[in-house]
């Protein structure tokens, strides 16, 4: 779990204070110079700080409105890993919170993290805050004031048509040719194949329902080609799972996201590719190749 010394919350502190005062100092200057300072000193505060068990009660209260709003359990186990460390750090009641408490928060814990992960980090804050104040459990909301970082833009390469045959190529068992072949003719998101069932596909028209972002369900089709795969793979399998792809090994589960990342990273590599190929790729390289061929993005629901 995360935490701090009160050595640091010092530093932070001061360093804090004088950003009010002075805005355009040099912060990692002065803050290398009280560090140095301290350094020989033992620093602890006069008054145990106020422990309030409403924090956590409340943090399982926002939780349970989110799953009945449909966040998906993974999404929901991000959120309340990320809101019991805040509650670890700012140990005194929710409605006395302010936005420089959160500033001095984010500041240790977004320390060594890209802007992408800090921006998540806020997101998770303004979602808590602004539904605390919602509910009235707090007077004013004080995320209002924090602001997103900006991000460098990246853009996201489509596998050419060429990059899609030699991966095909590379593929060595059955499970991986279907696979494949199942993301290159679905665009389905990587949360949405690793909840497939075998018994949700429609094998007479090549079809399946997958349940999306926000618990929503969407119709999907897939390639003849891909038809043919998924059929000899399945055919090769012993056991009665329900799972449309599952592990090699006994007891075979399902395969969860980080195997299929896995599978896929194994057959970039044997393709020889240097650009990063993941599974969303996929999904980016087939809206992109259907909008070239014509297709409304208003049709394209993905």
């Amino acid at each position: 779990m995360y935490s701090t010394s009160s050595k640091d919350e010092v530093v932070i502190k001061i360093v804090g204070k004088l950003t009010q005062e002075f805005p355009e100092m040099n912060q990692i200057k002065v803050r290398n110079i009280v560090e140095e300072v301290l350094y020989k000193y033992n620093v602890t505060p006069t008054e145990t700080a106020l422990v309030t068990s409403d924090v956590e009660e409340k943090i399982q209260l926002y939780l349970a409105v989110k799953k009945l709003d449909g966040l998906s359990a993974k999404t929901l186990k991000n959120y309340e890993y990320n809101l019991i460390i805040l509650a670890s750090h700012l140990r005194k009641p929710l409605a006395t919170i302010t936005a420089m408490d959160l500033r001095m928060y984010l500041s240790v814990r977004c320390k060594e993290m890209k802007p992408s992960s800090m921006n998540a980090q806020i997101s998770i804050l303004k979602s808590f805050f602004g539904w605390l104040c919602d509910e009235e459990y707090i007077p004013k909301n004080p995320t209002k004031k924090l602001k997103q970082t900006k991000e460098p833009k990246r853009l996201r390469h489509a596998l050419t048509d060429e990059e899609v045959e030699l991966l095909r190529q590379a593929c060595k068992t059955n499970r991986e040719k279907a696979l494949v072949e199942f993301l290159i003719s679905t665009g389905c998101r990587l949360s949405e194949v690793v909840g497939i069932n075998k018994e949700d596909i429609n094998w007479y028209d090549m079809s399946l329902n997958v349940i999306g972002k926000g618990n929503k369900e969407r119709k999907v089709y897939f390639s003849i080609k891909a038809k043919i795969l998924l059929k000899k793979y399945l055919e090769t399998r012993k056991d009665d799972n329900q799972a449309l792809f599952v592990t090699i090994r006994a007891p075979h589960g399902r395969m969860g996201g980080r195997s299929i990342e896995r599978e896929i990273q194994k057959i970039k590599e044997r393709a020889g590719f240097d650009k990063s190929v993941y599974p969303h790729l996929f999904r980016h390289s087939f809206a992109t190749h259907n909008i070239n061929s014509g297709m409304p993005l208003q049709i394209l629901h993905i």
